[in-house]
């Protein structure tokens, strides 16, 4: 173990590899999701307790593996500038860090089973295929993070998926249609849900971008190519500005709607913070200054989502 292994602490090491910085990712979509539910008068507290548990636990379980897989696949090295890896650092054993992960993904399949009792077969296929995606994100023999894909998977995932699947377990907790449907019921998932869940589907993945425009070129050293390596600094920084741009976009569509009022405008406070970290991105490269910009890009979107939520939630309980 080198020096600087040695002098962090055991619970120093396995917080950096939970990677607290991108946690925002797995925890405001599901309280934008319960923005929405009371905006829509379909708030269930437990389901809602159990979605973001099993979200975090989910995004955590993937840290743990991107840590992992990427240390024994050789892609993280010491000329990588991004936050340090545990693993590849040499701070934790590899198989304390893979034991965690499965731990992490048994203890979000346990979480799992309650809201699979609510939601049935929707649920139950959203749960597996956000494990199979976390595991396979870095792992397996194709591992689709390394052929550009990982902004599409944040996208769905950490996205869309994350807002509309946690409003769907309250939706359908409020209705009489017993334990483990195995449709979509009527009405659990509007399209408004699915048009907010875009916002947080944008920072989500703007955080991805950061990381992946900080490390172009020690991945492409490396024979990792994300998307950020396929398309180059320029295209990249033009994708994290619209990425940025949908999520303030998102709120002023639903203010046209009619049962949408100002106060869903609430998270556009948050613009000064977007100019500044976006100015950063687009004219730095190096990880001494995206490596903030990555925690500011975290923290702009509890920001906006925490917003949001009490934007969509308002109306409702005034």
């Amino acid at each position: 173990m080198s020096t600087a292994a040695a002098d962090v602490s055991k619970t120093k090491a396995w917080l950096m590899a939970a990677r607290p910085q991108t946690l925002p990712a797995g925890s405001a979509p599901v309280i934008v999701g319960v923005g929405l539910a009371v905006h829509e008068n379909v708030l269930a507290p437990l389901p809602a307790l159990a979605a973001f548990v099993g979200a975090l636990l989910i995004q955590i379980g993937t840290n743990f593996a991107n840590d992992y897989f990427d240390a024994v696949k050789g892609t993280d090295t010491a000329d990588r500038e991004g936050f340090t890896r545990v693993t590849a650092g040499g701070l934790i054993p590899p198989r304390q860090v893979k034991a965690a992960m499965a731990g992490t993904y048994t203890l979000a399949l346990l979480v799992g089973l309650y809201l699979v009792a609510i939601g049935g077969v929707p649920i139950l296929v959203i749960g597996l295929s956000s494990i199979v995606a976390g595991l396979l994100y870095t792992g397996g023999p194709y591992p689709y993070g390394y052929y550009g894909l990982g902004d599409l998977f944040v996208f769905v995932y950490f996205g869309v998926i994350a807002v509309t699947g946690t409003y769907y377990v309250q939706a359908v907790a409020t209705l009489d249609v017993g334990l483990f449907p195995t449709w979509l019921p009527g009405g659990t998932v509007p399209s408004a849900v699915v048009i907010a869940s875009l916002a947080a589907a944008g920072l989500s993945t703007a955080i991805l971008v950061v990381n992946n425009i900080r490390d172009i070129e020690s991945d492409r050293e490396a024979g990792k190519r994300t998307l950020a390596v396929l398309l180059g600094y320029r295209w990249s920084r033009l994708e994290y500005v619209a990425l940025v741009a949908l999520a303030y976009l998102v709120p002023v569509v639903l203010w046209q709607r009619a049962d949408f009022g100002l106060f869903v405008l609430l998270p556009l406070v948050t613009i000064p913070l977007a100019i500044s970290v976006t100015r950063t991105v687009l004219t730095e490269q190096s990880g001494e200054a995206l490596n903030p910009a990555l925690e500011r890009t975290g923290q702009l979107m509890a920001a906006h989502g925490l917003l949001f939520t009490v934007g969509l939630a308002l109306p409702t309980v005034i």
